[in-house]
């Protein structure tokens, strides 16, 4: 398929080729129809658009810097390295993009209730933020053992108004924060809409929230031009549900020179149970509204994952990738966890930026590229945000000690 038509999806019925589509309980058609129309209708209305606009760039902080790195372009001795700083912004990452476009979204629909699950806490706390702004209660939901390695995240939600719920079953992360939200939405309808996270879930989620986030390309695209007067050579980011990767990466999809690749989490090798890298062993399926690539084992049973990263800890991935990635379009690989906390220090070290983990995985990947290319070229990595949340956690991985 051309990329003009690979850039045109998805189909009315929200399919990616094989891939997304729309698996949910019937109580659920009716809020994602009025969802799917109300989304319709303000995509074509301009006062939505300046309004959000507006919120974009005066509150969260759009748009982000496309910044040299300098010095780890030197040591690597190779490409020339371009960080597009999404950890700049208000709330400390891109999950601001999408719910800020949602929240506006719930407030037409009359909705005076917003929940959402959240991984890493970063989505968490955007929620929390614009529902602070506007007034309406706010419940996330974070996996137990998430809770406890994002503590910092569950204060911020916390003091920003929220209720965090501690979700204890099955392995108590992302999949399963995710299964709390969607049972609270059964129950919930009427006055309640979920701010879903990331590209992934049912139509018109995966088309929506990577609408929301494409102006990380689009800004992007126009910075690279500015600074360089070409496009570049090989585009960067992490995926776990994948809508950094995909704001990134879709406004340049009908450029054949532009190179991506996608990094998931190797977690500690690729071994059932001990990574989230679902194009390295997952297969087809059906999960959380959607249909894409996920680590199952023979009978359909969702596998355990594991990233030193929360918000790439996650069994599925988004269909836009799935398609993606059948087509070729982009290349998707992985990060260990040794890698990211070795890309993590360098960063931090070198360019005194502190990514998050998640972020680190694609400056992983980087590390491993820029060396091979010729100086000529360029590469751009989506910083898709920061790691004040991690620190501790990382200093506990790397034996960083405080003096006593």
């Amino acid at each position: 398929m051309s990329a003009t038509a690979t850039a045109s999806l998805p189909d009315a019925r929200g399919h990616f080729g094989p891939y997304g589509g729309c698996y949910v309980p019937e109580t659920l058609m009716h809020p994602l129809q009025e969802l799917r129309d109300e989304y319709q209708r303000a995509r074509a209305d301009a006062a939505f658009q300046s309004e959000l606009d507006y919120y974009l760039s005066e509150f969260c902080g759009r748009p982000t810097p496309l910044y040299f790195a300098e010095r780890l372009t030197r040591q690597l001795g190779g490409a020339k390295i371009y960080l597009k700083r999404e950890d700049l912004l208000h709330t400390g990452a891109h999950k601001i993009n999408n719910c800020m476009g949602q929240i506006l979204l719930a407030r037409r629909m009359g909705k005076t209730r917003i929940i959402a699950e959240t991984g890493a806490g970063q989505h968490g706390v955007a929620t929390a933020t614009v529902a602070a702004m506007f007034g309406m209660k706010c419940v996330i939901y974070m996996g137990a053992v998430d809770c406890e390695r994002q503590r910092l995240n569950v204060y911020r939600m916390k003091m920003l108004g929220a209720d965090v719920v501690p979700v204890k079953a099955g392995q108590q992360t992302l999949k399963e924060a995710v299964n709390e939200a969607m049972r609270d939405w059964v129950t919930n309808v009427r006055s309640t809409h979920y701010i879903l996270g990331t590209a992934y879930g049912a139509h018109p989620y995966p088309e929506m929230v990577r609408n929301f986030q494409r102006v990380i390309g689009d800004e992007a695209r126009r910075q690279m031009l500015e600074k360089e007067n070409r496009l570049p050579d090989l585009l960067i980011a992490c995926v776990g549900g994948g809508s950094n990767a995909i704001g990134l990466f879709y406004p340049f999809l009908q450029d054949a020179t532009v190179k991506m690749i996608g990094v998931e989490a190797g977690g500690e090798g690729i071994q059932p149970n001990k990574h989230a890298a679902r194009f390295q062993g997952g297969s087809l399926g059906v999960l959380q509204g959607t249909r894409s690539f996920l680590l199952q084992d023979e009978s359909g049973q969702i596998q355990l994952t594991h990233s030193v990263s929360a918000g790439l800890d996650y069994a599925a991935v988004g269909p836009e990738h799935a398609w993606l990635h059948d087509q070729g379009r982009v290349h998707y690989t992985y990060a260990t966890d040794s890698e990211a906390l070795e890309a993590f220090m360098k960063l931090a070290q070198l360019e005194g930026i502190i990514p998050a983990l998640e972020s680190a995985h694609a400056v992983a990947e980087c590390l491993k590229r820029a060396p091979v290319l010729g100086q000529e070229a360029l590469i751009i990595v989506n910083l898709s945000g920061r790691g004040d949340k991690d620190v501790a956690q990382v200093a506990d991985k790397v034996g960083l000690r405080m003096p006593s």
